[in-house]
This record gives C-alpha cells, sequence and structure tokens, in this order.
C-alpha cells in the first residue's frame, strides 16, 4: 500500500506472552490495523473479549514457491470444474468464514461483526481481497486476507466442497506470484496449511522478510481475476 501511513504504538514485539499475546484494547480502524500488519501485528479474539493482538513465535508463513499441490488436489483441478474469483463477492466470504465449521463448533465466531465491517472496509479502499471458489453458481470455498507491499496476510478459510480452500490458496499463489509477492503470513500454525507447503520461522526472521517485502509499496486495487480450475495447473 503507498500513500501517508498512519502510526499506532504497539509494545515491540519481544514483549509478548509465551502465546503471542502482545497488546490489548485500542480499535479496528483501518490505520490501526495496516499499521499493526506492517509490524507483524495481527487481532484475534472472541465475542465478548476486548481486542487482543498478536505475534506469536515461531510465525508460520508459505513462500509462492513452497505450494505443495498433491495428486488429490491435482486430480480436483482437473475433474471437478471450479472456478475461481477473486473480490467479487467479499461479504459473502467473510460471512463463510466467521461461521462455525461444524454444528457445535465455536471455531469460526472469532471474526465477530466488528471484525467483519473493519476488513469490508479495507476491501472497499482495495487492501483487503477475497477469492471465490464457484462449483456452477454456488459459492463452495474461499479466503479472504489483506495485502501490503510485497506480502498477502491470510486471514482465514473456508470449504463446503471437496479441496475448495486448497484450490482458493493455489488461486491466491497465482496471483500474489504474478504480483511478484515475497510471502503468505499464515499467522498460526495448522495440519492443513502445512500439507500446502507452509512452514513455521522465527519470529525475529519473520519480522526480517516482512520489512524487507514492505520495502516494495503496491497500490491499493481491485483484483479481478478469473480462473477455470484447470488453469491452476
Amino acid at each position: 500500500m503507498s500513500g501517508p501511513v498512519e502510526h499506532y504504538t504497539f509494545p515491540p514485539l519481544e514483549a509478548a506472552t509465551p502465546e503471542g499475546l502482545l497488546a490489548v484494547g485500542g480499535d479496528l480502524s483501518s490505520g490501526r490495523l495496516l499499521s499493526a500488519y506492517r509490524r507483524g501485528i495481527f487481532p484475534w479474539y472472541s465475542a465478548g473479549q476486548p481486542i487482543l493482538w498478536w505475534s506469536p513465535d515461531p510465525r508460520t508463513v508459505l513462500y509462492p514457491d513452497a505450494l505443495k499441490i498433491s495428486r488429490s488436489l491435482k486430480k480436483t483441478l482437473r475433474h471437478r470444474g471450479y472456478r475461481v474469483t477473486s473480490d467479487q463477492y467479499f461479504s459473502d466470504v467473510i460471512q463463510a468464514c466467521a461461521k462455525p465449521r461444524e454444528r457445535n463448533d465455536d471455531s469460526g465466531t472469532w471474526i465477530t461483526p466488528a471484525m467483519i465491517k473493519a476488513y469490508t472496509t479495507l476491501n472497499e479502499s482495495g487492501c483487503a481481497h477475497s477469492l471465490e471458489v464457484w462449483d456452477q453458481m454456488k459459492l463452495v470455498g474461499g479466503l479472504y486476507g489483506v495485502a501490503i507491499g510485497q506480502v498477502f496476510f491470510g486471514e482465514s478459510m473456508f470449504s463446503h466442497s471437496t479441496d475448495a480452500s486448497k484450490v482458493a490458496l493455489t488461486a491466491l499463489v497465482r496471483i500474489i506470484s504474478e504480483k511478484k509477492f515475497q510471502l503468505i503470513d499464515c499467522q498460526v500454525p495448522s495440519e492443513h496449511l502445512f500439507s500446502l507447503g507452509a512452514r513455521n520461522i522465527p519470529r525475529a526472521r519473520f519480522s526480517g522478510q516482512l520489512q524487507a517485502a514492505l520495502a516494495v509499496e503496491s497500490q491499493p486495487d481491485t483484483w479481478n481475476y478469473s480462473f477455470d480450475s484447470l488453469d491452476l495447473l
């Protein structure tokens, strides 16, 4: 992102707890969110809690050239007939990500109404982006996150059909590779992300790579991409 950058005060990253909690409070204004991301800090909290700001050590990242496309994912790309678009239905994607993954599961509810409003504002300003995966006319998967400089900060993804979130991530890597992005910040680890090529790196190394990638400015914009799944092989 180019243009004036608002500055907000955060503690040094080394002040985070062993779990990665760095600060409590503040707001979800666009300026504060972008300032936090530029420092390697992100919000993550549940309804009823104050805003919690995190900088975990280690940090989970995915380098574009490290993406793993398994045999089963290749089969999905060849035969499922998915279509992928970007920035067409941001609201639908973030709402889907906010829903509990399964009955009696609250894992999605950290995406509060305030978070939805904040990231929708970032999308409207060209700083947050969504990828949508379609099976015919049905939205079956997707992801969203924030783009600054040469970094994509992944926030959440969802899947309602075979490999749909993996297809979304594959399309994301295609897009950011074209844009010469250096890394995807996956924030926290999961076996799902590791299976796709993500890895953990020390926070200090992440911070250094982040600052180098942010040194190359990029203009906020709308991502107008469309892929057939076969295009992603």
